[in-house]
């Protein structure tokens, strides 16, 4: 098996875990949560928008513009066991995960 099918099959059988994450601009003190089915793809998707300057949360994106990428950090805040639950559980699941952390953590949410 080449080098390329290998890394493809290990991507593809890799274990995904949904969860929740917080975006935290560390000069501001403001704070951003979100939630994801993938999170260990989900900081280079969000870096990615902010890059580009076109990410929909337009507080996020000023801020990301006034104070630059090293003030950012992401942090997952909470892993969702979504064994056993259709596309809708998980998603609802996630939404009210998310819900609490914005009230929990006084953020503003995403997604």
């Amino acid at each position: 098996m080449s080098g390329r099918k290998a890394l493809l099959r290990a991507y593809k059988e890799r274990k995904v875990e949904a969860g929740v994450y917080a975006v935290r601009c560390q000069a501001s003190g403001e704070v951003w949560v979100g939630s994801t089915p993938d999170l260990s793809t989900r900081q280079s998707g969000v870096w990615f928008t902010l890059r580009l300057g076109s990410h929909r949360e337009p507080s996020l994106q000023a801020a990301w513009n006034a104070y630059g990428a090293d003030a950012f950090v992401f942090e997952p805040v909470e892993t969702i066991d979504a064994e056993g639950l259709d596309a809708f559980g998980r998603a609802s699941r996630l939404k009210d995960r998310r819900d609490h952390w914005v009230g929990t953590l006084n953020a503003r949410g995403l997604n």
